[in-house]
């Protein structure tokens, strides 16, 4: 299988596409100054209210909307702030705050009114954009990534990536982390694979530098102030996404080029030769199909190679996926044809997922089977097809119905509601009155004009499609009209006016 990574940019938005054998499988796009976004970047918050009764607080962070904080996110040190903010000792508390190794075992956090309070200042780090009207989710387990390694400065675990898959590897790199423990938790990711201790430590080193920098930063700054910047969005997808399994990565842009030349010559020489230039005079997501891809995944029905297809609707909290025959027929008995249908949206659905980034619940209603072995295998079909996800998933079996629940972890918004708006013409309904009822409901203020103004030519401007309806199967409406009025109605068609709207006009004679 051919990867290619595809970075659009411009200084106000920078686009990303991850292509596997020519299809578009993963989309990002952040836009802002160097389009920078929000995810991984550290501020010094203010506690502004704590809400008990969902054991949470808000904390103002300088961004529109205050941020969330759950209680177990927030660490040992916030609550050690506090205590020397009250003028606690470790025994004052009653032990209630235990340290992170205990947590890590399980343990229950303590409750979030006696670890902050409004007004204290704490370091917290976005785990989750703003998405639709809710702020960001931050966390005061700070995470700084590198290439191989990610720093926790407030954690001591040590781990090593999944993704890595070789017992004896793992064991060697776990021997080298236990090396770096200090005060602070390492985690090996997945580029760390095979890389010489000296090289991890090399990192390691840099995390550590970043994090003193970080400290100081807030050390000297105010509340709400942003202590930490994340990489922008090119050097970020070079980092967590430009690996050995990626086969060639190409930009757009002269600077970015250079710029990621110089990231990969400190931290991946290997993988330097792979970096290409798109220096054509088509668009580079053109040349590379992108742009067909994403009208695609824009769309809210999804057709299969079948004739089968299906319909995706977002809500705030809940996505529904239906799953629809269409135009396939199939060849033998129904029961085989409604099979090979729910197979083949599983792996549109998986991809969908995936491609739009899609969170929350989500809830799949396919085409119902008669045969549990065949709803079996569906669901089976579905959780293999969501192992290439880096989105945590959790699904559940096909209930008789032949629903599955599933849900499925983002951390930033889905790209058709960053990409699109709700529909002024319709308020987001997604639905416009029928030809046939703007006819009648313009006739019916036709009426009640004419009922204020007696005498004079009525004159009614519509939509093109609108007067040809109402000329059409409508004219017999309107030749009642007419007569009940005593007048002619004159009807012009206007281009410039939306399919709902009509003017009218009273032209005294």
């Amino acid at each position: 299988m051919t990867s290619e990574l595809i970075i659009n940019y411009r200084p106000h938005e920078t686009r990303v596409a991850l292509l596997e054998n020519g299809t578009l499988v993963e989309f990002q796009v952040e836009r802002g100054a160097q389009g920078a976004g929000l995810l991984g970047n550290i501020y010094l918050g203010q506690v502004i209210r704590v809400l008990p009764g969902m054991q949470a607080a808000f904390v103002d962070i300088g961004l529109e909307k205050a941020a969330f904080l759950y209680v177990d996110d927030v660490c040992a040190e916030a609550a050690d702030d506090f205590e020397k903010r009250l003028g606690l000792g470790p025994d004052d508390h009653g032990g209630l705050m235990d340290t992170v190794e205990g947590e890590e075992e399980g343990l229950a956090s303590p409750p979030i009114e006696t670890i902050l309070t409004e007004g204290q200042e704490v370091m917290v780090q976005i785990s989750k954009e703003p998405i639709g009207q809710k702020g960001a989710r931050v966390t005061t387990h700070i995470s700084l990534p590198s290439r191989r390694l990610v720093l926790m400065p407030t954690m001591t675990h040590l781990g090593v990536s999944r993704r890595i898959e070789d017992e004896e590897e793992r064991r060697r790199l776990k021997e080298i982390l236990e090396t770096l423990r200090h005060d602070h938790g390492f985690i090996a990711r997945t580029a760390s694979e095979g890389t010489s201790e000296i090289e991890i430590r090399a990192e390691a080193k840099f995390l550590l530098q970043l994090w003193r920098r970080i400290q100081e930063e807030a050390e000297t700054a105010f509340a709400p102030a942003r202590v930490h910047q994340e990489l922008d969005a090119t050097l970020k997808a070079v980092r967590d996404n430009f690996t050995e399994n990626i086969d060639r990565l190409v930009i757009d842009d002269q600077d970015q080029f250079e710029s990621i030349r110089k990231f990969l010559e400190t931290f991946s020489p290997e993988l330097a030769g792979s970096l290409g230039l798109h220096s054509g005079l088509e668009p580079i997501f053109h040349f590379y199909g992108v742009e067909t891809e994403l009208a695609r995944a824009l769309s809210k029905k999804v057709w299969l190679k079948s004739g089968g297809y299906v319909v995706i609707e977002s809500t705030e909290a809940l996505t529904v996926i239906d799953v629809n025959t269409g135009r396939y027929v199939g060849r033998h008995n129904l029961e085989e044809t409604i099979l090979k249908t729910n197979l083949e949206a599983v792996k549109e659905i998986a991809y969908q997922l995936r491609l739009r980034n899609i969170g929350g619940l989500i809830v799949i209603d396919f085409i119902d089977m008669e045969r549990e072995s065949n709803r079996e295998r569906v669901f089976q079909a579905l959780k293999d097809s969501l192992r290439r996800d880096k989105g945590k998933t959790k699904v559940l079996p096909m209930s008789e119905l032949g629903l599955i629940e599933m849900t499925r972890k983002r951390n930033k918004e889905n790209i058709d509601r960053f990409l699109r708006e709700p529909c002024f013409y319709c308020q987001g309904q997604g639905f416009l009155l029928s030809r046939t009822s703007v006819c009648h409901e313009a006739l019916m203020d036709l009426e009640l004009r004419a009922s204020e103004n007696p005498a004079g030519l009525m004159k009614l401007k519509v939509h093109p499609q609108i007067r040809e309806t109402m000329l059409d199967e409508g004219r017999a409406a309107l030749e009642d009209l007419e007569k009940r009025l005593g007048r002619p109605i004159s009807i012009k068609a206007d281009e410039t006016l939306h399919l709902e709207e009509h003017i009218i006009e009273v032209i005294d004679c």
